[in-house]
């Protein structure tokens, strides 16, 4: 189980950091990933991160987004800032634990485990 926190309501400009942590299983041998889905949107991949801390992001987020992952903690963050209107949406962390996923190709049918999702809302 994947739980998510962190959202919440900023200015543009500002900043938040996501948090996914695995509830009742590791995810140190899962690549992990942040997606997000606007209303009337198609749900597109934010960040992924492979198990030796490889990373890989959407050319909008690059430069402002950080994919990390704490593997003592069991926990994967996605430090957001000089956040825009446009990355208002429900972000949720994802796993993949045969890794099937890599940074060049990682569409949300390849993670089979998927958290509830946190708001993320940016206004102008």
């Amino acid at each position: 189980q994947l739980v998510e926190s962190g959202g919440g309501s900023v200015q543009s400009g500002g900043s938040l950091r996501l948090s996914c942590v695995g509830s009742k299983y590791t995810l140190n041998n899962h690549c992990l990933a942040w997606f997000r889905q606007a209303p009337g949107t198609e749900r597109e991949g934010v960040a992924f991160i492979d198990t030796d801390g490889t990373t890989s992001y959407l050319e909008s987020v690059k430069g402002r987004f950080t994919l990390s992952r704490d593997n003592a903690k069991n926990t994967m963050y996605l430090q957001m800032n000089s956040l825009k209107p446009e990355d208002t949406a429900m972000y949720y962390c994802a796993a993949d634990d045969f890794c099937v996923a890599s940074g060049s190709n990682w569409p949300a049918a390849y993670f089979p485990y998927w958290g509830q999702g946190t708001q993320v809302t940016v206004s102008a």
